[in-house]
């Protein structure tokens, strides 16, 4: 009774939560693209599967799935135009430079930052979240050398590289993101067909308790995936911002190496 009780306080406390975001292990995601893949991997390396339950626990497991499951449907998006962003904050798809960028325009730049001598591995370099701010600042500093004009053309080139990675990581990311929230409603979807079908069995006037048994254990296993691919996700939602942030440091720091 008291696992029933713990497992249905589980889930209410699962459906209270609103997603907040994914680490690296335990730590902010460092540089990498949050694939679909990624944030749904195989739950046989987080869980082991649960042990034999009595049909009482069963029965209680599954009251929780389908009191979560049964009413559950997804929140509505803050914009319609993104139906499978699943994050808490507005999707902006691109960061623009007008948004961040207060120097030298760059309209005229294109993908000359990339045949500038030593520039891509500068840009590459910067746009790592694993390179401190401290270093970042020195190197963009050592990099903007020159006359006033020398230092403008440069510092147009640097912040035109840095715009298009961390865009590109960007969306990398958000897309990510999409793919894992589409495979989430469709494995909600497939939770709640299990539901339905083992209520229809304990509703039956000749139970079939085997079945019922496993079919509970696959409900409780699919939940406890559900949850943590729901908590990943939450994480991850993070990575965006962080990219963003990122950016607008980035940003000062070339125009006030510019002075």
């Amino acid at each position: 009774m008291k696992r029933t009780l713990a497992t249905l306080s589980k889930v209410f406390r699962a459906r209270q939560r609103i997603a907040a975001v994914i680490p690296e292990g335990r730590g902010p995601v460092q540089d990498r693209e949050i694939s679909g893949d990624l944030l749904l991997g195989d739950p046989g390396s987080r869980f082991a599967w649960p042990g034999r339950r009595s049909i009482k626990e069963i029965s209680g497991v599954c009251l929780a799935a389908f009191t979560f499951f049964g009413s559950f449907t997804p929140c509505w998006p803050l914009d319609k135009r993104y139906p499978d962003w699943p994050c808490k904050q507005l999707k902006v798809p691109v960061l623009s430079a007008a948004a961040i960028w207060a120097g030298p325009p760059i309209d005229n730049v294109g993908n000359a930052w990339e045949q500038a001598p030593g520039l891509p591995e500068l840009v590459a370099r910067l746009a790592a979240r694993r390179t401190p701010m401290t270093e970042a600042e020195k190197e963009i500093a050592n990099y903007l050398t020159g006359t006033a004009e020398e230092k403008q053309e440069k510092a147009k080139l640097l912040f035109a590289g840095l715009l298009e990675t961390l865009n590109t990581q960007r969306t990398q990311v958000m897309n990510g993101l999409e793919r894992a929230n589409r495979k989430q409603k469709e494995f909600a979807g497939t939770i709640r067909e299990e539901v339905e079908k083992i209520r229809r069995l304990q509703d039956s006037p000749t139970p079939d308790q085997p079945q019922i048994e496993e079919l509970g254990r696959q409900i409780e296993w699919e939940t406890r995936i559900f949850e943590d691919r729901r908590k990943t996700m939450s994480f991850a939602c993070e990575v965006p911002i962080e990219i963003e942030q990122r950016l607008f440091a980035l940003s000062r720091a070339i125009q006030s190496a510019l002075g």
